[in-house]
């Protein structure tokens, strides 16, 4: 396991935006109230021509963004995932995706980052809602390192795309910038033959320190690393499955129409597969810290261990 990181991943992603808008002056960032909590705070003070505040109207905020991208400008959008991934879907649905205009949304906070505020502040359904939105990217960086190559990639991309993030630091997954990141393109994280643990987001490094766990009882695990869930990739999660037999998703959503269904629709026409799928369950969540969260409700890496054993010896 390594050692625990401090710099979130919104931090991150300011610097890179800030590297970006100097370069393209092209590049906006668009705030509903929110430049501190999305940590734009130094965007906004290098940039200030390049920062548009539109004050609590996260409707509004998504379509100001797609008539700025249809003037040619390039709109970041950042907002609460709680706030944005609800009250703006149908300006997200329309005003974007349908005119397939090139902003991106992202949603900051996501999960259960905001756990003590409860199910208002939880975004726990917005995996399931953009995904089924045609012509938008559904996108979750596991750590720092991939929030800086993946803002890079979305800085050059012409593709509407919905990123989650979220609100504190989480431990690295990668020990670097040296590896190859494609938007579309799962990562195979740790390889392994008995059993595949499928995850995104904050869930990419229990599901990490659980295969290590793992390794302990004889089980080598393979941890696969779905960052896009849209656009997803089919082909890494059916080599992993044939070879493993044994899947588990680990998602920081709802246990509806998430990662786990996505995979489960993935492999619907293979044969000998087994499947289970690790999430929030249907219900108002208690109250509490995100790990404290993870843990209560057996996302935590310890908690995967114990459900891959059962899983294995079932």
């Amino acid at each position: 396991m390594m050692e625990k990181n401090r710099i979130a991943n919104r931090q991150v992603m300011c610097e890179v935006l800030v590297e970006e808008a100097k370069k393209n002056p092209n590049l906006t960032v668009l705030t509903s109230d929110s430049r501190g909590s999305a940590s734009l705070v130094e965007f906004a003070n290098q940039l200030p021509e390049q920062l548009i505040e539109v004050g609590i109207a996260e409707q509004n905020i998504v379509s100001i963004a797609a008539g700025l991208a249809h003037m040619g400008k390039r709109p970041f959008v950042a907002s609460p995932a709680c706030f944005l991934s609800m009250r703006s879907i149908e300006q997200i649905k329309v005003d974007v995706a349908y005119s397939n205009k090139n902003v991106k949304l992202i949603g900051i906070s996501g999960g259960v980052s905001y756990g003590a505020l409860g199910m208002s502040h939880h975004s726990l359904q917005d995996i399931a809602v953009t995904r089924a939105i045609p012509n938008l990217q559904v996108l979750i960086p596991a750590d720092r390192f991939e929030t800086i190559k993946m803002f890079q990639a979305l800085a050059k991309s012409d593709e509407p795309a919905y990123i989650r993030l979220g609100r504190n630091p989480v431990a690295d997954c990668y020990m670097g910038l040296d590896y190859d990141f494609q938007i579309g393109r799962a990562v195979t994280m740790i390889e392994g033959t008995d059993l595949t643990l499928i995850a995104t987001g904050e869930t990419v490094r229990q599901a990490m320190d659980a295969a290590l766990l793992l390794k302990e009882s004889n089980i080598n695990a393979e941890v696969l690393n779905v960052h896009s869930l849209k656009p997803f990739d089919v082909d890494a999660v059916k080599r992993s499955a044939r070879k493993t037999k044994r899947v588990i998703t680990v998602e920081e959503h709802s246990i509806y129409n998430g990662l786990g269904a996505a995979v489960l629709q993935a492999l619907s026409g293979e044969e000998g597969i087994k499947q289970k799928n690790v999430a929030f369950p249907d219900e108002v969540l208690v109250t509490g810290t995100s790990e404290e969260l993870f843990h209560h409700y057996g996302l935590d890496s310890g908690s995967l261990v114990q459900t891959s054993l059962s899983f294995i010896g079932g």
